[in-house]
């Protein structure tokens, strides 16, 4: 039983990070071109979603490792555990619905009013609490993906607002998502952190020319 723990164990972490590989290449493909800053347009609602499941398989998934391996030393298969990442998945694409539905093309302005909002977000204790959860037990994907969502969401929302097609905040984000699935809640980390979104929020505000990347070069 043992050994038929570790083999799902190691075929779960090999395809979450595959997947999770491949997503990066296929939504870096479909952003080019895309990025217009605060400016950006989503598109048709198909194309738009064709484009965030991949996007949010690349940035979530790296995080979701420690969960996917305990589910899989849990349950010992692989099936299950596919089906644990299937609707960790699903849960971010009804996020992705709830993007498409609220988004509006915006200037810099509501750009850092949406940071600042999101860093203040991090010292709330919804966000403590989900970021908890995480590391507790052993979740349903599901269960698993809200948990997610509530201690990632002030993070995805400042992606969203500087530039939701912009490949160098994907990148930013995810590193940042990625310190905070794999580490303890830790104040001399998460406070910075906060402090440190907060201020950009302000700087965009106040000078938003001195932030790249906010709207498109001329």
């Amino acid at each position: 039983m043992t050994n038929t723990r570790t083999a799902a164990a190691a075929v779960a972490l090999a395809a979450t990070l595959g997947l999770a590989a491949a997503s990066w290449g296929v939504a870096v493909r479909q952003m080019s071109g895309m990025d217009m800053g605060v400016a950006t347009r989503l598109g048709s609602f198909g194309s738009f979603v064709a484009l965030w499941v991949p996007m949010m398989a690349a940035m979530m998934l790296p995080g979701a490792v420690p969960a996917v391996l305990r589910h899989a030393h849990t349950s010992g298969r692989v099936r299950t555990v596919l089906l644990w990442v299937g609707s960790y998945l699903v849960v971010w694409t009804l996020v992705g619905v709830a993007v498409y539905a609220l988004y509006r093309p915006h200037g810099p302005f509501a750009a850092g009013v949406i940071a600042i909002a999101a860093g203040l977000y991090e010292f709330t204790r919804p966000k403590r609490v989900c970021r908890r959860r995480c590391y507790e037990r052993v979740l349903s994907g599901f269960g698993f993906g809200w948990c997610c969502v509530g201690s990632s969401i002030g993070l995805m929302l400042v992606l969203v607002a500087l530039g939701i097609m912009s490949v160098p905040w994907m990148s930013v984000i995810t590193a940042l998502v990625l310190v905070q699935k794999l580490l303890p809640a830790r104040a001399a980390v998460d406070v910075p952190l906060a402090l440190a979104i907060i201020g950009l929020g302000v700087l965009i505000v106040v000078a938003p020319s001195s932030v790249p990347g906010l709207t498109p070069s001329m």
